[in-house]
């Protein structure tokens, strides 16, 4: 364990040996209300960041998945990773296209989906995953959905390069994108992305309230996802707290700095390293829970009927209140 968060690695036996299927990393997560057909190149150049930062080896990815089934990545995987990440042709809306031809991507969920994760000796800690929301031409149906990115790294890759850098390349790649909301942080890397899990990890979520177990969402419109070590809010909720300028007056922390990205975004940092705290220990992050008591009123809510996988309605719901409590 690091003097600011827990090394935490869950194994599994499998004939070949032990595969590492849980551990923590810094994960950065943004939310972006376009459809593909306005975010193709600019996801890309973000991919072509992170990559340049990372590497492309096999010992960081293993493999990749379209939308259908995970495959093994190799050399001439790339071609149809760029493919899918390139700006569509033809009809933007699926409201233009027929019935059959929207099926299959109104059965997946989403238009494009690029998913490149450590699968086959066990997670990396690096990782990418897109999800590019249905194009309908009105949104009443939909208005809440939101498409999303993230990156990952191993928390080494944090401790090599130092938090400056982490929150720079975190701050570079959120400035290539279109975000309302977004963070950055500490966080659980599980096989799992599209449903939060609970199971096998309670006791250390409920100790580490730094540590994110969630994937982000889909669904949350302009609202916030929770509070991390970097939290990136663009339009509306960031004027509606008055800017950069008002949240400079609200937030007393001497961890705490606020950043303007641009004049419709910005970026609160709560510390120079992302910090898991320890309830056991009395440490409970006084500077998130300030900003999660200013954040309040836009922060996504905990549906009534939602539990993490392995857990009730009410752990969750603790769970979700963390730094409200």
């Amino acid at each position: 364990m690091t003097q600011r968060y827990p090394r935490i690695r869950f194994s599994s036996s499998r004939p070949d040996g032990e595969r590492l299927w849980m551990r923590e990393v810094v994960r950065l997560v943004l939310h972006l209300p376009f459809d593909h057909h306005d975010l193709a190149d600019r996801v890309g150049r973000a991919l072509d960041v992170y990559l340049r930062a990372v590497g492309t080896g096999p010992e960081l990815f293993s493999e990749y998945d379209l939308g259908d089934e995970p495959a093994p990545l190799r050399e001439d995987s790339w071609e149809r990773i760029r493919a899918e990440l390139s700006p569509p042709l033809g009809a933007r809306f699926l409201d233009d296209l027929k019935d059959e031809d929207s099926y299959p991507y109104v059965k997946r969920g989403f238009e494009r989906t690029v998913e490149l994760s450590s699968g086959d000796k066990g997670i990396s800690g690096y990782g990418f995953f897109y999800w590019a929301r249905l194009p309908w031409r009105t949104r009443i149906r939909l208005r809440d959905t939101v498409s999303m990115v993230s990156f990952s790294w191993p928390t080494e890759y944090l401790e090599e390069h130092g938090p400056r850098r982490m929150s720079e390349l975190a701050i570079e790649l959120a400035s290539l994108l279109p975000f309302s909301s977004g963070h950055a942080g500490l966080a659980f890397y599980s096989p799992s992305t599209f449903c939060a899990s609970l199971e096998g990890i309670q006791a250390e979520a409920f100790r580490y309230p730094g540590l994110d177990v969630t994937h982000g969402s889909t669904s949350l419109g302009a609202r916030v996802d929770g509070v991390h070590w970097l939290n990136f809010l663009g339009p509306p909720v960031l004027g509606e707290v008055g800017g950069a300028v008002g949240l400079r007056t609200r937030l007393r922390s001497p961890e705490t700095t606020v950043r303007e990205m641009d004049a419709e975004r910005a970026v609160v940092s709560l510390g120079q390293w992302p910090e898991a705290g320890d309830l056991a220990q009395g440490h409970e992050l006084p500077a998130y829970r300030e900003l999660a008591r200013v954040l309040e009123p836009w922060l996504y809510e905990c549906a009534s009927r939602y539990s993490f996988d392995g857990a009730s309605h009410e752990e969750t719901l603790r769970w979700w209140r963390r730094f409200l409590g």
